[in-house]
């Protein structure tokens, strides 16, 4: 791969984790460029001025160097306060930055999802934090290339089975509603109910399809925090 030298690219903050004695190994995800692998170098000594800003769910002007697979990191400035989660919606921010670890390559730009997972974190604060999840597990599936096509003749009233070959059809042993399903497709919480339980099932199991059946750690960490509640 050729060098290349980056400016000031606006990036979200997705993991930073020990990377030999005094550097960091930081994940980082931007729009033009997808996700990026960057090693910060001295980034966990006392004195690195990079260290406060180098918090996953941070948004951040990135600067680096690219040689091969992972990046030289050479700047990092603000671009904005953190989305001001706690509690289970940290959870949240936590699941959103796994799922792009685990199903984005590094250096394979995806615009969609990067707008989706803004949106996303903009709304984990509020009322409808869960019904965003699964607004950007929607996005992502389909920016990927496993969308969900949900058709426009969906009926409320009817129950839904969906397979690979024959997408969603009517089915008294449905799993999922057809209010369930217009609320996903049309982006619209449907009010309270069982539907927001049956679209959680429903895209969990799209999204363990494309991890291999693999559970995520953040999901399974969630779950063990509610049941101690």
């Amino acid at each position: 791969m050729d060098h290349g030298r980056v400016q000031l690219e606006p990036c979200w903050l997705l993991s930073a984790r020990p990377y030999s004695e005094t550097s960091l190994l930081v994940e980082a995800f931007s729009e033009r460029h997808g996700r990026i692998g960057l090693v910060a170098k001295g980034a966990r000594g006392a004195k690195s001025r990079h260290r406060a800003l180098l918090q996953p769910l941070r948004p951040l002007l990135l600067s680096w160097t690219q040689r091969g697979e992972l990046a030289a990191l050479t700047g990092v400035e603000a671009n904005g306060p953190p989305p001001g989660l706690a509690g289970e919606r940290l959870f949240y921010g936590w699941y959103l930055n796994e799922l792009l670890l685990r199903l984005l390559h590094r250096q394979d730009p995806h615009p969609d999802a990067y707008r989706a997972y803004g949106e996303a974190l903009a709304a984990l604060p509020g009322a409808e934090a869960e019904f965003a999840l699964r607004l950007f597990e929607k996005a992502l599936l389909a920016d990927i290339g496993y969308g969900l096509d949900i058709p426009e003749d969906i009926d409320p009233a009817l129950r839904y089975l969906y397979s690979e070959q024959e997408g969603f059809q009517p089915s008294a042993r449905g799993h999922c509603s057809g209010r369930a399903l217009i609320a996903l497709r049309d982006g619209e919480p449907a009010g309270e109910g069982e539907w927001r339980t049956e679209l959680r099932r429903l895209m969990r199991e799209r999204v363990r399809r494309q991890l291999g059946g693999r559970e995520l750690e953040t999901a399974k960490l969630l779950r063990q925090l509610r049941a101690r509640v």
